[in-house]
């Protein structure tokens, strides 16, 4: 009986080592990579100088703002000084992005400047408020810009001398006025103002003025009142389908052959897209971007 157990008891220690010997057999672990820092993304920094039409101030200032919320490392700047110094200051490189509110004429793109259109803006032809004219056409408009009608009774309203105010040689606003009024270089003037809000201020105060002024700054206004031109008025409705005869482009001016820094490129893409579509609407003008 004892060696009968002795025997089962050596079996089952062979068993065991051999089950021992077994589980030293294993596949080796997978070779294990060390653990690499995320890297940060870069962030996003530098300034953005842009130079131009003031007809553009509320689309630029709305778009700047957005951006530099979005991008607080980045500084973009507005220098109001007209559309003709705004193209200069592209071409310069006195600034990264010029603003015009007109297209670049022929010799202007063949010396190197890039035209790209951010939005489209109404030239509002605008009375003082109190005036009984409510509509123009576009013949009556350049008749009186160039002296040939010059009393309002002329055109439906009250006896008096009308007195025209106009922007300075070198405005967006004038040369898109005058070229699709065919008005240039022959408009007789009693102002010549610098700003979009000096002619509708000129014009408030003055009841026998008419003056010309971007849509996007006019809109909201009781002291100066938009006439309709051949019975369309100036919205954007009107200037986005074509309808309202007195509309300009709102664009950016580039250099052609220059390559913007990132700060400059990241604005310039974003103003161009169709995100900011409906900060463009809220300024009054009309995004172009799909």
């Amino acid at each position: 009986m004892k060696k009968a157990l002795a025997l089962v008891l050596t079996a089952v220690m062979s068993l065991s080592l051999l089950a021992g010997c077994g589980s030293k057999t294993t596949t080796p672990d997978a070779p294990t990579t060390p653990d690499r820092p995320q890297q940060a993304e870069e962030k996003l920094s530098g300034s953005v100088s842009t130079n131009g039409s003031t007809s553009m101030e509320k689309v630029i200032g709305a778009l700047s703002e957005q951006f530099m919320a979005d991008n607080s490392g980045v500084s973009v700047t507005y220098d109001p000084t007209g559309s003709g110094a705004g193209i200069e200051a592209a071409g310069n490189g006195s600034a990264d992005i010029g603003l015009s509110s007109r297209a670049l004429k022929d010799e202007e793109k063949s010396g190197g400047l890039t035209e790209t259109v951010v939005a489209l803006d109404g030239i509002a032809v605008i009375v003082n408020a109190g005036s009984k004219v409510e509509d123009l056409s576009v013949e009556q408009i350049a008749k009186i810009f160039t002296g040939e009608i010059t009393d309002w009774s002329e055109v439906g309203g009250e006896v008096g001398k009308i007195s025209c105010i106009g922007r300075e040689a070198g405005s967006g606003t004038r040369d898109g006025f005058e070229s699709i009024t065919g008005t240039k270089d022959a408009c007789k003037l009693d102002q010549e103002l610098t700003s979009t809000g000096g002619v509708i201020e000129a014009v408030a105060g003055n009841t026998n003025a008419i003056g010309y002024a971007s849509l996007s700054a006019v809109e909201g206004k009781d002291t100066a009142k938009a006439v309709t031109v051949g019975g369309v008025a100036c919205t954007e409705a009107t200037v986005l389908d074509g309808s309202y005869a007195i509309q300009r482009p709102f664009v950016l001016v580039t250099k052609t052959d220059a390559t913007l820094s990132p700060a400059a490129q990241a604005f310039f893409d974003y103003a161009t897209s169709p995100a900011v579509n409906d900060l463009i609407k809220a300024a009054g003008a009309v995004p172009v971007a799909k």
